[in-house]
């Protein structure tokens, strides 16, 4: 299956040649300048006021530098999960955490399996491709189900309302969505919110993706 048992793993802590004559197809070139990545993560008004912004989000370097005090472990999976992104062509990411007990700020994602929390990540890439590519790999080891893998609360495609390149996942207290728009790849996370709050949540951040 994949990758996908990271995704259990987290909910039990709280997934031809070309004839030489035809043209060549020009590349697709999306809109420029793109959101930034810190304004496309999740904002605090996208989610319940209840939760409040964790210290350490924003850019990913300053959240690395920060999570590092309160998890080193933790700190340095992802440090080497964002050089293998870099290396794929990332050229920028956030990760923003929003949460109703200050503790959750220090577990991954923010997610606890207790708390109620929710967390995001958007990295840019140099171009679609390598955004798709990324993406198919695994954001941050959050992999697609293989193709015909349906894995119980997995929804696929447009049926998640996110594109065809997305894929959602559902087991309470974690829903997960992951998807690629544009040069961007995103993953959202929340813990102990309804269905409501979790796609309210990824629609926000899925309208700033350009």
């Amino acid at each position: 299956m994949g990758r996908f048992p990271l995704v259990v793993a987290l909910v039990t802590l709280l997934a031809g040649c070309q004839v030489a004559s035809n043209p060549v197809a020009a590349p697709i070139v999306s809109p420029t300048p793109h959101t930034p990545v810190t304004n496309a993560a999740l904002q605090a008004s996208d989610v319940p006021a209840d939760l409040k912004p964790c210290p350490a989000s924003g850019p990913i370097a300053t959240y690395l530098t920060a999570i590092n005090t309160s998890n080193p472990t933790l700190a340095q999976k992802l440090t080497a999960q964002w050089q293998a992104l870099k290396k794929s062509g990332a050229q920028d990411a956030a990760i923003t955490l929003f949460a109703a007990d200050a503790a959750a700020c220090g577990a991954e994602l923010a997610a606890t399996g207790t708390a109620r929390s929710a967390a995001s990540v958007v990295v840019i890439f140099g171009d679609e491709g390598q955004a798709d590519r990324a993406w198919q790999a695994g954001i941050l080891g959050f992999a697609p189900p293989a193709p015909g893998e349906s894995p119980p609360g997995v929804t696929r495609g447009t049926n998640t309302g996110l594109g065809v390149s997305a894929w959602t996942y559902y087991n309470a207290p974690v829903s997960l969505a992951s998807w690629r728009k544009s040069v961007f790849a995103a993953l959202v996370v929340v813990s102990s919110l309804d269905v409501t709050a979790f796609k309210a949540a990824t629609a926000a951040v899925d309208a700033r993706l350009n």
